[in-house]
């Protein structure tokens, strides 16, 4: 099958526009055209005719895709010679909109420059230790001059009693998103030989700051116990065997696990048999089974016979499963038929249409003559071997835990939603073999059985990962194919499938966030709906059949993140979804640390804290993704892991990405580490579960004047604070203290005049400080009065 070019895409109508050409400022119209030539002698006729040319050219499937600046009577008279003018590229309204864009840029710049000094805010500032102990310096500042043209520089000292320029300096880089300034860190962090306790931050703009450097990660973790076994996988595998496997240790194990069969199965590791004949797209046509492949569609055949007569009609005969076409032949013998008369005879023949469908070429008009073509058998191109099933596949979850009645809290970790990650099935199956194994000998581990109710499913996405490891290794999709027939021929077959993390029903594209594509041959294809996949909806179902889940983990590779919700925004003004309050946000830093210090604990691998925390901070926008339809629609506590962390290479002073499918060798130690942070979040969820500790919580002055005080609160663990400023009694429906903004401190209250403030604190299990019942009558609030003044 010759490759074919991939026809351009539908250019919009000629923009209206109204004046022509003139020597103006306002540039009266002229707007950049799409002009299509059928060859190379017809971009030298524009040229030669002193046409105004970008430097632009495209061949596509009908000539030459040239780009021309025109006016509105320049279009006209090209039309007019006949020339194919397709659509407006650009015209004055972009041009309009840039203007103002500049403009608006020109006069943030101003103002950065006419104001004394700009304000820094050092949002984190950390080192810490990765592979082979090599230290690393981390810093993000945000400055409140937003302008490209504000510098920051970090410089720190060597470690305690050390000058505060001796450790190093370095300029740190402006950090936007969806247009959007969000803060300056560096590109990557920065490798350093002590470990400095200070960092000083200052600006071409005058502002300067500094502050401490905290250690990021090593919090110490117990030994496991001498007994303790891990290291359970020695090579990839394919959804079979991790459904075997799992299956597996459900009967070994019955007391402690079982399997649950999800309700929607896939659509299968199968395709429809597909032949196509020529290699030019007007000549070019292609046949669909009727049936799958492994259904009897790869036993069709069908040839473009010349019947080597003249004036022969175009006709169809089906013999069995072989479709034998007799092409049209003219007075002189050459053959006649288009590809779009066979297309419409093999369709129109009864025979023929109960085997197969016919269609040109990615839409087009399929009228180039066709070429004879003997006898091919179609095929579903599928190389997996006999032990994967072509059928639709039962998905399944394993379920571990002492009492799996649904009265302990639950823990839904999840793997592969993207097909081409490998090493990620391969950490849910060691974490299971982990809890189970060492559940008779490990006391650590019993108490997590017995504490929690744990579904583990190794591969969200069977038929998508049977086709990487067979087929097309980089495929991140399910299989299903939703493209119509101008999208549907055999040469797309790699660009198929639906984008699982895409399909969910919260923050989606169909809603107008971004990250997801309505192509149905894009890497990020939401699908038709959302939820229109069953390996979407399955998980679905069981995060509503089991409502005790609140924690969940989706793993993906790679680059070494940690993430959680909101995890979309619009790209309009970068309008997110909801940020989790204060509380919960505190909460998921807390734990990142201890379970970022497991993944640490295995060979020293540290996730960087620039890639540490809601998913649009750190990444980018992912509409449609699962944990924020876990999160905002069952309140489900969850995290994405990207494994596969950067390594870093001393001698070069680089990191270097891992890629989706490492040498086993490195594959495996992702694998080892990361089931090591799933451990940990299992540890996280249970001291959830028996956390019966209330809060405590202080009211801190933070700056005074003669005219206004202002004061925030701290607690003693992650919680969320209620408060009112009018004596009142807070309640739950009391304002409640919030960030200062993305990954800042607490809100800075001010006011202007003496209130007594009332207030009390909720950690994240429910638990309410002092016992204070929000909805009841007690008063054992929080109570102080905050003064402003002489003397406040």
């Amino acid at each position: 099958m010759s490759p074919l070019p991939v026809l351009a895409d539908p250019s919009p109508p000629v923009s209206d526009v109204a004046a022509d050409r003139q020597p103006s400022d306002t540039q009266n119209g002229v707007a950049l055209i799409r002009i299509i030539v059928p060859d190379q002698a017809g971009v030298d006729r524009l040229n030669d005719m002193g046409v105004d040319l970008a430097e632009y050219k495209k061949p596509v499937d009908d000539g030459i895709e040239v780009h021309a600046v025109l006016s509105p009577q320049e279009a006209q008279d090209l039309r007019d010679l006949g020339f194919d003018l397709r659509g407006v590229i650009s015209d004055q309204s972009d041009y309009a909109e840039n203007v103002a864009e500049r403009r608006q840029a020109l006069a943030r710049v101003a103002a950065a420059l006419a104001a004394d000094t700009d304000t820094l805010t050092v949002l984190r500032a950390e080192w810490f230790t990765s592979l082979d102990n090599q230290r690393f310096l981390s810093v993000e500042v945000k400055s409140s001059a937003t302008d490209a043209q504000t510098v920051l520089t970090a410089t720190w000292d060597s470690g305690p009693g050390t000058a505060p320029n001796s450790g190093g300096t370095a300029t740190m880089s402006r950090f936007t998103d969806a247009g959007q300034y969000m803060y300056h860190r560096f590109s990557s962090p920065l490798a350093i030989t002590e470990a400095p306790t200070k960092v000083t931050i200052t600006s071409n703009r005058g502002g300067s700051v500094t502050a401490d450097v905290s250690k990021w990660l090593g919090t110490p973790r117990k030994a496991p116990s001498q007994h303790y076994v891990s290291d359970f996988v020695d090579h990839y595998m394919d959804p079979t065997e991790l459904t075997d496997r799992i299956v597996g240790l459900a009967k070994e194990f019955p007391k402690t696990a079982e399997i649950v069969d999800l309700p929607y199965q896939t659509n299968g590791y199968r395709r429809l048999a597909q032949a196509q004949f020529g290699t030019v797209a007007a000549s070019t046509l292609y046949v669909s089974s009727k049936v799958y492949g492994n259904e009897g569609g790869n036993d069709i055949s069908m040839a473009l016979v010349n019947p080597n007569a003249a004036s022969a009609p175009l006709t169809v005969t089906v013999n069995g499963k072989d479709i034998v076409v007799s092409l049209a032949t003219s007075g002189t013998g050459a053959i006649s038929s288009t590809a779009k008369q066979v297309v419409d005879a093999v369709n129109a023949n009864p025979a023929a249409a109960a085997l197969v469908t016919a269609s040109t070429y990615r839409g087009n008009a399929g009228s180039g003559v066709v070429a004879a073509a003997a006898a091919t058998k179609l095929t579903d191109f599928l190389k997996a071997p006999a032990t994967v099933k072509r059928g639709p596949f039962q998905m399944k979850a394993l379920r571990i835990g002492k009492n799996r009645d649904g009265s302990k809290v639950g823990v839904f970790l999840y793997c592969q939603e993207h097909a081409r990650e490998w090493v990620t099935p391969l950490t849910c199956v060691e974490t299971a073999e982990r809890l189970l194994r060492n559940y008779a000998h490990d006391g650590a581990t019993k108490q997590l059985v017995n504490n929690l109710d744990i579904f583990i499913m190794p591969t969200v996405n069977p038929d998508g990962a049977h086709y990487s490891m067979y087929d097309y290794n980089m495929q991140r999709r399910n299989m299903t194919n939703h493209c119509a027939a101008n999208a549907a021929d055999p040469a797309n077959r790699n660009g198929w499938g639906v984008d699982l993390n895409r399909n969910f029903s919260v923050g989606s594209i169909f809603d107008g966030y971004s990250g997801a594509s309505t192509s149905c041959t894009s890497d990020t294809f939401a699908g038709p709906a959302e939820l229109s996949e069953p390996e979407a909806r399955n998980e679905v179902w069981l995060t509503t059949q089991f409502p005790n889940i609140k924690f969940a983990m989706n793993t993906h590779s790679y680059g070494g993140y940690f993430m959680w919700p909101p995890g979309a925004y619009k790209s309009a003004g970068r309008e997110l979804l909801p940020r989790v309050d204060y509380g919960t946000e505190n909460y998921f830093w807390s734990a990142s640390d201890h379970i970022l210090s497991a993944v640490q604990t295995y060979r020293g691998t540290a996730i960087w804290p620039g890639r540490t925390g809601p998913v649009p901070d750190v990444l980018y926008s992912a509409a449609g993704n699962s944990a924020d339809e876990h999160w905002f629609n069952r309140g489900i506590i969850g995290w994405d892991f990207e494994v596969g962390a950067d390594l870093y290479n001393p001698t070069t002073k680089r990191f270097t990405a891992v890629g989706f499918q490492p040498a086993f060798s490195e594959g495996h130690e992702e694998a080892m580490e990361f089931a090591n942070g799933q451990i940990a979040i299992l540890e996280v969820a249970s001291a959830f579960a028996n956390d019966n500790q209330r809060p405590d919580s202080e009211l801190k002055v933070t700056g005074t004047t003669d005219t206004a005080t202002t004061f925030t609160f701290t607690t003693s663990e992650p919680a969320n604070v209620y408060y009112t400023l009018d004596g009142s009694r807070p309640t739950l429906d009391s304002l409640k203290l919030t960030a200062s903004g993305m990954r800042e401190g607490a809100q800075q209250i001010t006011v202007d005049k003496t209130v007594e403030v009332h207030w009390f604190a909720v950690d994240i299990a429910g638990n309410v400080e002092k016992n204070y019942k929000p909805d009841g009558n007690g008063k054992n609030y929080n109570k102080t009065t905050v003064k402003v003044g002489t003397g406040g």
